[in-house]
C-alpha cells in the first residue's frame, strides 16, 4: 500500500502542473479487447511511451491511462498470490481475490484505486485512455456518457484478435487466466463489436487486426492522432474551455483554434 500511495502522490503533482493546455484535453479513448489481443501493446504504438505506466502512455498525446490491471498485480503480490497462480485457482479461490463486492479483494481495491485516480484526471478534464476488454457493453456505454457529460469527445480503438491466438497470449505472459474464462470474455467482446459501432458512430471507432504482432497500419495511427488533434465538438467542453481560457485572458489565437477550430 505504501507504494500505491506513494505512486498517487507523485500523479496529483502531475496533474496539477496542467490544465487548459494539455495536448490531450477533453479527449477520452475507449481501448476494447479480450484477455490476450494485445491492447497495451497496441496502446504502446499509438500513444508511445510505456502503456503499463500509471502515469502516461505517451508524452506526445498528453493522455494519462485508466487501467486497474497494474494496482490488481501490485495487490496480489501483497496478498502473497503471484499472477501466475490466477489460472490454476479453484473457482472459489479466483471468485475470492476478484470479487468487485468485498472491498478487501484485490480485484476491488484495485479498481478503487483506479476510480480514484479517473477521477483526479478529469477533474481537470485531462485527456484519458481506458484500457478495458468491453465484455460488458453497459458498462462502457455509461462511462461513455458520464465522459460525454463532462465535456469529453469520446473515441474507441477495437482491438481484435482470434480466440486461439488469445488463449495463446494467455498461457505465455505472467497473469494467465483460466481458458473458460478467456473464452467467455472473448465471445462477449465479439458480440459487442456491432453495438459499439453503433456507440461511438463510424468516425469515431477503428478496429484493429491484431492476430500477428508487427507495424500498425498508417491509418490506424493516423485515425486515433486525427481525432486527438482536432478541436473540441462537444458543446459542454467547448464551454468549459471559453470559461477557463476566458479565467486567462481568453488565451492565445493558436490555442484558441486548437482547442476551439477558428470561428
Amino acid at each position: 500500500m505504501k507504494i500505491t500511495e506513494t505512486v498517487l502522490r507523485s500523479l496529483i503533482r502531475n496533474i496539477l502542473s496542467e490544465g487548459i493546455y494539455d495536448p490531450g484535453i477533453l479527449k477520452a479513448v475507449f481501448m476494447a479487447g479480450g484477455p490476450g489481443s494485445g491492447k497495451s501493446y497496441t496502446a504502446k504504438v499509438i500513444f508511445g511511451g510505456d502503456p503499463k505506466s500509471a502515469i502516461s502512455v505517451g508524452t506526445d498525446s498528453g493522455l494519462k491511462i485508466v487501467n486497474s490491471d497494474p494496482a490488481f498485480e501490485l495487490f496480489l503480490k501483497d496478498a502473497g498470490i503471484s499472477p501466475s497462480d490466477l489460472i490454476d485457482m479453484s473457482d472459489e479461490e479466483f471468485d475470492a481475490v476478484t470479487d468487485p463486492k468485498d472491498p478487501s479483494s484485490p480485484r476491488a481495491r484495485a479498481s478503487a484505486a483506479k476510480k480514484r485516480l479517473q477521477g483526479q484526471y478529469t477533474k481537470g478534464r485531462l485527456g484519458v485512455i481506458l484500457d478495458g476488454t468491453g465484455d460488458d457493453f453497459t458498462k462502457v456505454s455509461e462511462k461513455k456518457e458520464a465522459l460525454e457529460a463532462l465535456g469529453y469527445d469520446t473515441y474507441m480503438v477495437f482491438v481484435n484478435t482470434s480466440l486461439e491466438v488469445a488463449q495463446e497470449r494467455n498461457r505465455n505472459r505472467d497473469r494467465k487466466l483460466p481458458t473458460k474464462l478467456v473464452e467467455d470474455i472473448w465471445q462477449k467482446v465479439q458480440q459487442n463489436l456491432g453495438a459499439f459501432q453503433s456507440l461511438f458512430g463510424g468516425n469515431n471507432i477503428i478496429i484493429v487486426d491484431n492476430t500477428v504482432y508487427g507495424p500498425l497500419a498508417d491509418d490506424v495511427k493516423g485515425a486515433v492522432r486525427a481525432f486527438l488533434s482536432r478541436p473540441i465538438t462537444n458543446r459542454i467542453g467547448r464551454e468549459w474551455i471559453e470559461d477557463e481560457l476566458g479565467q486567462r485572458g481568453g488565451g492565445t489565437k493558436k490555442e484558441r483554434n486548437r482547442l476551439l477550430g477558428k470561428k
